[in-house]
């Protein structure tokens, strides 16, 4: 469960929060302020940076199980393994993204063309 939530839902929270700041840009932008934009960056890079941290753990519980990451064959605890890893990855990758979009809203104000 862990791991659908750092592979399926940091994405899907780093979009979701992509399409809502673009549509705050208005209304902050009549409001001169720039708060609300900030705090759903904050909220949803808490949010990716928990699903990553818990992705994390599940990773490194697998980490000391048997079996060779480089072997060809289908054990269930090197597949584990390995998508704790990745989910760990997209999540890491989707906190990026939002601290990008963050950046921008740091530079940028609403107002500008």
């Amino acid at each position: 469960m862990r791991n659908l939530l750092g592979l399926l839902v940091a994405p899907s929270v780093a979009l979701a929060t992509q399409s809502v700041l673009y549509a705050m840009v208005t209304p902050s932008c009549a409001a001169q302020a720039r708060l609300p934009l900030h705090l759903v960056a904050a909220v949803a890079l808490a949010i990716v940076v928990v699903m990553a941290v818990l992705a994390f753990s599940e990773s490194s519980l697998r980490r000391g199980e048997p079996g060779s990451p480089d072997s060809d064959e289908g054990h269930a605890q090197a597949r584990r393994r390995f998508l704790a890893t990745a989910s760990t990855a997209v999540a890491a990758l989707s906190a990026l993204v939002i601290v990008g979009m963050w950046f921008a809203l740091w530079v940028l104000t609403p107002c500008e063309p």
